[in-house]
């Protein structure tokens, strides 16, 4: 079975010390709790593909972090860079058309990775676009919490003149828009001024989870409409019910009771996927007690299968979802 991450944080979790490129268990654990992800991992998990993030982190509450857009750039700079050395090692590649979403299972020899944005302070204007969608840039979340250009997570508010004017930046290289972190209005504004691609990456449903980090039904239906994948994340916080959630593990059963949330508000199991998110300031203890590392990523089929769902469907969410999406939206 041929699987999807839509949502790692590779180069997040390498510059703060994790050695993503050895196995998640030869990895030491940190302040973050026990690693789960290495490239080696992924391989053995059959990961063929992942989206892999720049996350730049903002100084909040006086911590380290960038307080302005030439230190996010600066600070993106450093990830791409780590990508780059990567990519010279032989030992991942980005994936920046159509075609080369075709070559994918040809080669397995690296691991191939969509580049995304998580958070889009690193664009210091517009005119950074070029440089970035040359490099390999093909999907942009505005927002992590609030940022120059949107409302976030805990952070209502609209998109400023800085993200409308970033947004027709982004639709002119046909970047796609990762909804995943806006706020509401933020979230609504986006997709009335754009007629570009639309995903939401790394999100849960707020029907289960009832927080402005999670997708109300009609956000959902709006991804959907427009054609968009959802990407569930794997945070325990972002799974369990509040009543739940602190007083026992989250399980691939609760992973499979958003993605059929999903299912039934939008009448179809092709708008759902996998975005993890598992090496998001998180550790192993705060996912699901069936995964250890992303090799275990495999065993979501027999969950999804217990929750019902037929093989072609279990097929799609794992990672044909995503494969057929980005072949519709990624350049020629």
């Amino acid at each position: 079975m041929f699987i999807v991450d839509a949502h790692l944080d590779l180069s997040y979790n390498a510059l703060r010390g994790r050695d993503v490129l050895r196995p998640a268990r030869e990895q030491s654990p940190d302040e973050e709790g026990i690693p789960t992800v290495g490239l080696p991992d992924l391989k053995a998990g059959g990961v063929g593909l992942v989206c892999a993030t720049v996350f730049t982190m903002p100084s909040l509450d006086g911590k380290p972090g960038y307080h302005n857009a030439d230190e996010a750039y600066a600070e993106g700079q450093r990830h791409l860079e780590w990508y780059r050395r990567q990519i010279d090692a032989g030992v991942m590649r980005f994936v920046r058309n159509r075609a080369e979403i075709e070559a994918i299972r040809d080669d397995a020899s690296s691991q191939s990775a969509i580049l995304l944005l998580e958070g889009a302070d690193p664009l210091r204007t517009p005119a950074d676009v070029a440089a970035w969608h040359a490099t390999g840039l093909r999907a942009v979340g505005l927002a992590w919490r609030q940022t120059r250009h949107a409302g976030g997570t805990g952070a209502p508010g609209p998109l400023t003149s800085d993200g409308i004017a970033l947004v027709k930046e982004l639709d002119r290289f046909g970047i796609i828009h990762d909804t995943s972190h806006l706020a509401e209005q933020s979230f609504w504004q986006l997709l009335d001024l754009t007629g570009g691609p639309i995903i939401a990456s790394h999100s849960n449903c707020r029907a289960i989870v009832p927080t402005d980090r999670q997708l109300s039904d009609e956000m959902i239906r709006a991804i959907a409409a427009r054609g968009g994948v959802i990407g569930i994340n794997f945070f325990d916080r972002f799974l369990l019910p509040p009543d739940q959630y602190g007083k026992r593990r989250a399980t691939l059963g609760d992973v499979a009771t958003h993605v059929k949330h999903i299912c039934d508000v939008t009448g179809s199991a092709q708008h759902v996927a996998l975005g993890t998110d598992m090496d998001g300031g998180l550790g192993r203890n705060e996912i699901p007690i069936e995964i250890e590392t992303s090799g275990d990523l495999p065993k979501i089929a027999d969950a999804l299968s217990d929750a019902g769902f037929n093989d072609l469907d279990v097929e799609g969410i794992a990672g044909a979802n995503w494969l057929a999406y980005f072949r519709k939206y990624l350049p020629t």
